[in-house]
């Protein structure tokens, strides 16, 4: 049971990755991207937020811009923590919910659970404005389709979001390497910052470079673990049983 579903699952990861690089490399269907991009900075900055929460900090509220830029004002916590749970945080949910999705067989449950998470994170961690409409209405889409879809709709949606958003953490952090020294209405971003503050004697494109290497790993063990490896032993089973 567990292997017909993995491999059934395996299946709409590919269908989804298959949708990822078309959305990303044909540029007409740029506009059905931005909300997506929106939603990854909802993450990165609900990132920050939780982190604060998470190390004994309080949390002023976080933005969405309209350009796909964001930012999240707290107050207190572990600076250390807090500052590069924005991008590690996306590359965490995208590889968590990847790995969720490929390997528990109740995707309406997963879908039901992240949702409600969602609209939580929106209503009660202060996101304003965009970062607010974003939130709620993902989560509340997300809660129809577990309410209502197929489950196999449910595991293709919530493929392409994982997708979406750990891809996109990886290569905010790739350009963030190369331009590390650039700021969004006169605020470091979270490399610089963290130079600034924590650590003076490496420059922010050393931080950079280390993000984005833990959030492959992320990424890559999400997949190794939920789908190639199971892919995998079921192999080595099925030899195993045409040689004996």
């Amino acid at each position: 049971m567990k292997l017909t579903y993995r491999g059934q699952a395996l299946f709409m990861a590919l269908v989804a990755a298959g949708i990822v690089f078309i959305l990303w490399n044909i540029p007409l269907f740029d506009i059905l991207l931005y909300p997506f991009r929106l939603f990854v900075t909802f993450v990165h900055e609900a990132g920050h937020s939780l982190m604060a929460v998470f190390t004994g900090g309080q949390v002023i509220g976080f933005e969405v811009f309209s350009n796909g830029g964001g930012v999240a004002t707290t107050r207190g916590g572990a600076r250390a923590l807090i500052l590069p749970a924005g991008y590690l945080g996306a590359a965490f949910f995208g590889a968590l919910l990847f790995y969720l999705v490929n390997s528990v067989p109740f995707p309406r449950k997963i879908s039901l659970a992240l949702g409600t998470f969602l609209i939580l994170v929106s209503l009660f961690l202060g996101a304003q404005g965009i970062a607010l409409i974003i939130g709620a209405l993902t989560g509340v889409a997300l809660v129809f389709l577990g309410l209502r879809s197929t489950p196999w709709a449910s595991i293709l949606v919530l493929d392409v979001l994982s997708l979406l958003t750990g891809l996109n953490a990886v290569l905010d952090l790739l350009f963030l390497i190369g331009n590390s020294s650039i700021g969004e209405n006169g605020v470091r971003n979270d490399a610089a910052a963290f130079t600034y503050e924590i650590a003076p004697l490496v420059p922010p494109a050393v931080w950079a470079l280390l993000w984005c290497l833990l959030a492959v790993f992320m990424l890559g063990a999400a997949i190794w673990y939920s789908a190639i490896l199971p892919m995998r032993e079921a192999k080595h089973e099925e030899t195993e049983a045409w040689t004996g």
